[in-house]
């Protein structure tokens, strides 16, 4: 049984390693783009919930870009901490910011989608830039992404942040994270225009303004958890012209500051993106352990044939690892080695996220509950 399992793991790995090494060939790095000195106005919105220690310096650091047509909108949404005054501060510096105070949140709406649909309903820009209140822009980031945007004639453009993270088992479950959401989906078939599979990441989600209102606004996926990603699957779907790079030296956030903050955080989109299905979810904890753990245990098996058949496995997936870590992150290929304890890390996560749904009969965002009956209804 194990031989058997074991050969069509190497052939599955094969095949996904074949398709990570054209696929991540075809991501660019924004850092070599030029930069777009003049041209049409930008909207930055910024939907915040409680984000008093992080919001400042993300937005000071984009008031240095050097692209200078830009206007924020910035949407403090039902904050019970200083995030609102801090808003409220950062317009006397600069008169393109604008504050949105929401008091009450629509029914039928997930807070942060409402808060980033009323935030695009007062742009007036061309383009519309989603981004989160922690992360930090190095000047050039808005000129050259604007640039790459108007080159390859875009309706959407995503960027993944450097994922900075301080301690090593929360830097190798970013890297596991990562090398988990490539293979699972392959986020590079964005960037080929047969394709219809899409993808969408919350630190950087640029569109066209007129796409953006055509393809139905956030209205589209006011109830899903996992907005960013699912904004950029549907509008690829939809037929939008759609790509993915990475500007790992010019957007950076810290994902999660501590492996506890990470469960926490996982909570709200875990279940969501195995679509609320509990057969989802085993598939997903079996096929985990299946392949990133069952092989580093079973080199030790007295069976020659299972013990090389788990080093084959072991081998092909750790290329395919350390071509994700180099393309996607600044950390270390080198946390391979402690792959199988991050991957039964992640399964905890995912074990973990769906029984806290269930027993809470939904999740918890930001304060604020949503049933689980109304997130499969707009499922």
């Amino acid at each position: 049984m194990l031989t058997i399992l074991f050969s069509l793991g190497i052939l599955v790995w094969i095949i996904f390693l074949i398709d990570g090494m054209i696929g991540l060939r075809k991501i660019d790095p924004l850092e070599k783009e030029e930069d777009l000195a003049q041209g049409a106005l930008l909207t930055v919105v910024v939907a915040a919930r409680n984000e008093e220690k992080q919001i400042a310096a993300s937005i000071l650091s984009q008031l240095e870009q050097t692209y200078k047509n830009v206007e924020w909108i910035l949407v403090n949404d039902r904050s019970t901490d200083a995030t609102g005054t801090i808003m409220g501060e950062l317009t006397t510096r600069d008169p393109r910011i604008r504050v949105i105070h929401i008091e009450k949140l629509p029914e039928g709406w997930l807070g942060k989608n409402n808060a980033l649909y009323t935030g695009a309903c007062h742009a007036s820009g061309r383009w519309l830039l989603f981004t989160d209140a922690d992360i930090h822009f190095e000047k050039q980031a808005f000129a050259k992404a604007l640039h790459y945007f108007e080159r390859n004639k875009l309706d959407h453009l995503t960027a993944a942040p450097n994922l900075s993270a301080k301690r090593f088992w929360l830097k190798s479950f970013v890297a596991f994270f990562l090398f988990g959401f490539s293979y699972f989906k392959r986020p590079w078939l964005a960037n080929n225009p047969k394709s219809k599979i899409g993808t969408g990441i919350g630190a950087f989600n640029l569109v066209l303004k007129e796409s953006y209102e055509s393809f139905g606004t956030h209205e589209r996926i006011k109830m899903r958890p996992d907005d960013d990603l699912q904004l950029g699957m549907k509008m690829k779907k939809a037929g939008y012209r759609q790509r993915i790079i990475t500007a790992l030296h010019l957007i950076e956030v810290e994902w999660y500051g501590s492996l506890k903050e990470a469960f926490i955080g996982l909570e709200k989109n875990t279940f969501a993106g195995l679509h609320y299905r509990i057969s989802m979810v085993i598939f997903a904890i079996l096929g985990v352990f299946i392949t990133n753990v069952l092989p580093f245990l079973m080199i030790f098996s007295g069976n020659k044939t299972v013990a090389l058949l788990s080093i084959g496995n072991i081998i092909i997936s750790g290329i395919l690892y350390v071509m994700v870590i180099k393309k996607l992150t600044l950390f270390s290929p080198l946390m391979f080695l402690v792959l199988p304890i991050t991957a039964l890390l992640f399964i905890y996560s995912i074990i973990r996220a769906s029984l806290l749904t269930f027993k809470r009969g939904g999740i918890v965002w930001r304060g604020t509950t949503y049933r689980l009956s109304e997130l499969r209804e707009k499922e």
